[in-house]
């Protein structure tokens, strides 16, 4: 019983910690602490998910080696962050969370099934409808936040608030926190997340994007993750990284012109093309990897 408790919250942790792409419980559990530190409402609704989410998976018999890898938490994670982040805390809302996590498990299975990479799909998805139900039933949203955007920051702290809002964090605190989750885990996975983070703010500053935005970390979160995807010790490795990167804010621009709730579909989208592009121009070098 206590062995399988230990694999239970071992299991947890590491859906936290996939949501960089990580499969480390340390990673996880100081993810949630600097969650936990910057909202701890959404610090619970991530920790709730995450088991509601692998604790379906188990319910449905899922691949067991899946389920301890935390494969089914992250996007659940993912979901409670998101829909609590934009919503007033309610019944209304619990329960929606609820169903939209119970069904970001199973479209996640899909993908498994067919060994597609779906990255943070199910959460993207799961959370528009979310959002679009909870508007249509009348739910009240959260109250703004006061975080200032201060345009004239230095590179460390828009590194900082990109790692942050990967979950929704904009407290350069919070931000050095995830980075470090990272960083013990994997430090290569961790500096070209860094890069990526300057990359995407670099990018945008060129496309003449909102410097409050750009400020803010909007235009570096998506990036943080397509560093932290391609990451490797390989030249092409990096070439990826920045393909990766100039596709996610070009789409992220598209987004936000459109009015449209971008979440991590930019980064999701250019990664599949960056996989495509990868799979259509294959290295020729036997000290590539592919």
């Amino acid at each position: 019983m206590r062995a399988d408790s230990t694999e239970l919250l071992t299991a947890n942790l590491r859906g936290v910690g996939q949501i960089f792409l990580q499969e480390s419980a340390w990673t996880g559990a100081l993810l949630l602490l600097g969650i936990c530190y910057g909202s701890p409402l959404m610090g619970a609704a991530v920790g709730i998910s995450t088991l509601v989410g692998t604790g379906t998976a188990r319910l449905l018999s899922y691949d067991q080696g899946h389920i301890s890898r935390g494969l089914y938490g992250f996007n659940a994670a993912l979901v409670g962050a998101g829909l609590s982040v934009f919503f007033a805390p309610t019944i209304l809302l619990a329960l929606v969370i609820l169903v939209a996590v119970v069904l970001s498990t199973v479209v996640m299975h899909w993908f498994l099934r067919r060994e597609l990479p779906a990255y943070t799909f199910p959460f993207i998805l799961l959370t528009w409808l979310g959002v679009y139900a909870l508007h249509l039933l009348g739910a009240p949203g959260a109250a703004a936040g006061v975080l200032a955007p201060a345009p004239n920051i230095g590179a460390l702290v828009l590194v900082s608030r990109g790692f942050g809002q990967v979950i929704f964090q904009g407290e350069v605190l919070v931000g050095a926190v995830f980075f470090l989750a990272i960083f013990i885990h994997s430090p290569i996975s961790a500096l070209y997340g860094l890069v990526g983070a300057l990359l995407g703010a670099a990018a945008a500053l060129l496309m003449h994007e909102p410097a409050e935005s750009i400020a803010l970390g909007l235009f570096s979160f998506n990036g943080v993750l397509c560093g932290v995807a391609f990451a490797g010790s390989q030249r092409r490795d990096g070439l990826l990284v920045l393909v990766a990167v100039l596709l996610s804010v070009a789409i992220n621009a598209l987004l936000a012109r459109g009015q449209l709730l971008a979440l991590t579909f930019p980064f999701v989208l250019a990664s599949w093309l960056t996989l495509l592009l990868k799979r259509l121009f294959p290295s020729h070098s036997p000290a590539a990897t592919d």
